[in-house]
């Protein structure tokens, strides 16, 4: 009997929410960017209502950028370590999966490797990369240089990284520890791979210090939707959050990335889309549209300025009523200022309509309703081919997880499309995905220890 297909949910815990101007709320919790109980709250949270994960986004800068002038220090920038921060949540859960972001532009595949293969261990198999290139020059200057690696550097930068990475999570044959005390023998050395890679951007030897882990390797996720992005994701990940706001571009983006698959040997159901959500929920549709009213006038306008400074440039000179003018010009861009535009064209919005919509949910879709309705819309999308599940963004942490759970998942429940109980005690075998195969280079080979 085949099983039935399930809608699949990842949390993002971005700290105060996904309302830029979150922190303002009273239900938010003071200094809850940097308070382990709250995130150990909607990490349990979520693994009450059974999600499959909860996802950590990460920028390596606290970005000092007075631009429009005045905007700086209306917005929380303070954050933790992504890794260490999982490492505290492991022992204090017990079925949902914990993901976190590590870039590819500054870190260095061996850490990265050692680093995801130990927090796997230590949770019992729950652990995801989040492979990200980086864009922003703020970043840069943290690690010696004053400008971002060019974008086709990046993507060929992460190429390879995910590769070395993925080569030294291979580094032994799954009985390679036998540990047998009478024969005095721990490991087996002729089940040891030493990965001996040379590449452009880096020379690793190998093998890793962490033996193979619960899930055979970390979940690989990724959220690039450029056509490089896209060729990395078919070829190496396991799961893909994505940004549209239409049926329509959701299925152009499912099929692109999935028809890219069987190329690398690949079948459909290896890879999970998974497109961001943010849900304002109401007992009546009105009084959903009233509270996301209320968020939206608690939007600073400095702080939707700066925002929109990224893509459009300084728009302060601009009258808030008006028009959105073109992208800027002055620099490469992230696939997500499209996507910023598209939203502008498509509504018509004047520039105070664009951030007061964008700055609640960082260009996701918005979904404004009451549980059946957007139940309604998220069946469409996971029944009409434009996603395997959803990254939910809460508006304002951790109150807005706690109405999903309590209102969203049992409609889902009820429809018979999302799980009454965890299937299995990884992070692989609730997502549903086969167990990983080798995609290490080719260059790597069984040999005797010296």
């Amino acid at each position: 009997m085949v099983e039935k297909r399930q809608i699949k949910l990842g949390l993002s815990m971005q700290g105060y929410g996904y309302h830029h101007s979150g922190w303002l709320d009273p239900a938010a919790p003071v200094g809850g960017a940097v308070d382990f109980r709250h995130y150990l709250d909607m990490t349990r949270t979520a693994e009450a209502g059974l999600f499959d994960m909860v996802f950590l986004a990460d920028f390596v800068a606290f970005p000092m950028v007075d631009l429009p002038k005045g905007a700086l220090g209306r917005r929380d920038r303070d954050s933790l370590e992504p890794l260490s921060l999982l490492s505290a949540l492991a022992p204090q859960t017990q079925n949902v999966g914990l993901v976190a972001t590590m870039s590819t532009t500054f870190a260095e595949p061996y850490h990265t490797a050692r680093a995801y293969a130990s927090i796997d261990h230590i949770s019992g198999g729950r652990v995801g990369w989040n492979v990200v290139t980086s864009f922003q020059d703020e970043e840069a200057k943290n690690f010696g240089s004053s400008k971002i690696l060019e974008k086709e550097l990046r993507y060929e930068r992460a190429e390879e990284f995910v590769d070395v990475v993925c080569g030294l999570w291979n580094s032994f044959e799954v009985d390679a520890f036998p540990r047998d005390k009478s024969a005095g023998v721990y490991f087996d050395p002729a089940k040891v791979r030493i990965l001996n890679h040379v590449g452009k951007h880096f020379r690793v030897k190998g093998p890793l210090t962490v033996p193979p882990t619960p899930q055979g390797r970390p979940v690989i996720v990724q959220a690039g939707a450029s056509a490089p992005g896209q060729e990395l994701a078919a070829r190496t990940a396991d799961v893909v959050y994505a940004v549209q706001n239409t049926l329509e571009d959701a299925q152009k983006f499912y099929r692109s990335l999935k028809g890219r698959m069987a190329r690398y040997g690949r079948a459909e159901d290896e890879l999970k889309v998974m497109p961001g959500l943010l849900a304002v929920i109401g007992d009546t549709e009105q009084a959903a549209r009233a509270k996301y009213k209320q968020m939206q006038e608690m939007v600073d306008p400095m702080v939707g300025l700066e925002y929109l400074a990224r893509v459009f440039g300084d728009l302060s000179g601009y009258p808030l009523d008006g028009p959105v003018p073109d992208l800027r010009q002055d620099t490469q861009l992230a696939s997500r200022s499209e996507v910023l535009l598209n939203v502008a064209r498509r509504n018509n919005y004047s520039i105070r309509q664009l951030f007061q919509s964008v700055a609640i949910g960082n260009a996701h879709n918005t979904l404004v309703g009451t549980p059946e309705q957007i139940v309604d819309t998220m069946e469409a999308w996971f029944l009409g081919g434009g996603a395997d599940g959803f990254n939910i963004l809460p508006a304002v942490s951790p109150a807005s997880l706690r109405e999903f759970v309590q209102h969203i998942v049992p409609e889902l429940q009820r429809r018979g499309l999302f799980r009454t109980s965890y299937e299995g005690s990884t992070l692989r075998e609730n997502l549903g995905l086969p167990a990983p195969k080798n995609l290490a280079p080719t260059n790597i080979g069984a040999v005797a220890a010296h």
